[in-house]
């Protein structure tokens, strides 16, 4: 065996050439890096690992890349320019430690960590070494979602009054070390977050625990944010039919998203003054709304796109580090939260 590759710091990107990527993790989002991978001419996959030998042995079928049942042994002696970490959350704290180790960049799927403390690990190790880490929170790729941002960024809400998000499915039996908290709201915790274009300062929440065997299934929370907003976060494993929703409502009038079938609409605010009936009894102040045109996208490929961009140039992941670990610190803190029964109050909010 070839002794470990050392990494060179700083950190540099790679160039116009075809980058040498990794993937460890086969689950549902690691055979989605796996089609999107193998399928891009701009990327030779050379290693994959996967603790199921059958598994592990059908992807490297379809590919000319290398298999290996222990990601340790791939990161070890592989020779990666970047890797894909999409294993389960609690392997993400050792597997990203040893790919900085390594000085390969790394997209490691969402959430960052299980903890806030082992994401502030992963945090310092990056800013230390200068490996890039980009954290999986896809939805910032979709393409209602970067609509919704330009629109935003143009003015066309002076002032967001709330966001309301709702993220809600069927139980996964796949996820088994973290609850719908930390596996699903920090989704939208980020989403909340870039949509108020500012960070939390406190949290409440209240959970539920009804089908999962060891973690929360519900979540229901409130968010704060500096300038007033008010966010609110439903999230769940017991809805028998797959939902993702955003609402944000502002001064001029409102927004309604779909992550699922990337619509976005927008309503303005109308005269309150003059109501008019539904059915000829019920009053309403309803305003005008428009369905805003969209260009439908893979909002994974998307945030392969941008992750390999960092590979090539450099520059700072869409979602970094530091963004992921924010996630997961609100997600905890509403976590305590719920536990607690009371408000928690958010220490030392890092600036977008």
């Amino acid at each position: 065996m070839t002794a470990h590759r050392r990494p060179t710091y700083p950190w540099q990107p790679i160039g116009d050439r075809q980058a040498r990527v990794g993937l460890i993790g086969l689950g549902a989002m690691g055979r989605n890096h796996l089609r999107l991978l193998s399928g891009r001419e701009d990327v030779r996959l050379v290693a994959i690992s996967d603790p199921l030998p059958d598994v592990l042995e059908a992807a490297v079928a379809t590919t000319d890349a290398k298999g290996y049942l222990e990601p340790q042994e791939m990161l070890a002696f592989a020779d990666l320019d970047a890797v894909v970490i999409a294993s389960p959350t609690t392997s993400h704290l050792v597997l990203g430690l040893a790919a900085v180790g390594r000085g390969v960049a790394m997209l490691i799927e969402k959430p960052l960590a299980a903890t806030p403390d082992e994401a502030g690990h992963l945090v310092a190790a990056s800013a230390e070494t200068g490996v890039p880490i980009q954290v999986g929170h896809v939805e910032r790729f979709n393409p209602a979602v970067l609509e919704l941002g330009r629109l935003l960024g143009e003015g066309w809400l002076s002032a967001v009054y709330s966001i309301a998000s709702r993220r809600a499915g069927p139980f996964p039996a796949r996820i088994r070390d973290v609850g719908v908290t930390i596996d699903l709201a920090t989704h939208d915790v980020d989403i909340l977050s870039f949509v108020a274009g500012e960070r939390p300062t406190r949290v409440s929440a209240e959970t539920a625990q009804r089908v999962h065997e060891d973690h929360e299934d519900l979540l229901f929370g409130l968010l704060s944010f500096p300038s007033g907003s008010v966010g609110m976060l439903h999230v769940d494993w017991l809805t028998p039919a797959k939902r993702r929703t955003l609402t944000v409502v502002g001064e001029e009038g409102m927004f309604e998203l779909d992550y699922l079938s990337q619509r976005l609409t927008f309503t303005r605010s109308t005269d309150t003054t003059n109501p008019r009936l539904i059915g000829g009894y019920a009053p309403t102040f309803e305003g005008e709304s428009m369905d805003l045109p969209l260009a439908s996208g893979e909002p994974l490929a998307a945030e392969l796109d941008a992750f390999l961009a960092v590979v090539r140039e450099g520059g700072r992941p869409v979602v970094n580090a530091e963004d992921g670990r924010w996630a997961v610190v609100v997600a905890d803190a509403l976590l305590r939260a719920a536990r607690e029964r009371r408000t928690v109050e958010l220490e030392e909010v890092p600036a977008l």
